[in-house]
């Protein structure tokens, strides 16, 4: 009884899982977004991927809200608040230089 109670939803434990996967993800995305925002280089980005860590992103943002985004989802909205933009910012560039610089 007492395992079941840390993975309840109430809990320490899953706020702080939460939590640390936000950092995670946030830390996760700074280094590929700060390279391709100073170098503007996006060759060996795969397109299909930002695309659909965007929607991924635009998901879990929705869920975070669904959840209160001021509450029980903050970490869950916030996180993919950041993620999301970070991936539209190199799908911009990666589009950019995919089609209009290289013609």
């Amino acid at each position: 009884m007492v395992l079941l109670n840390i993975f309840d939803a109430g809990s320490s434990f899953y706020n702080i899982c939460g939590l640390v996967a936000s950092v995670c993800m946030f830390f996760g995305y700074v280094p590929q977004a700060w390279r391709t925002i100073r170098t503007r280089k996006t060759d060996d980005i795969a397109m299909p991927t930002f695309l659909m860590m965007g929607i991924g992103g635009i998901g879990f943002m929705l869920q975070g809200i669904m959840l209160g985004p001021l509450g029980e989802g903050a970490a869950l909205f916030f996180t993919n608040v950041f993620t999301t933009a970070s991936s539209l910012i190199i799908f911009v560039i990666k589009m950019y230089n995919d089609y209009f610089k290289k013609k």
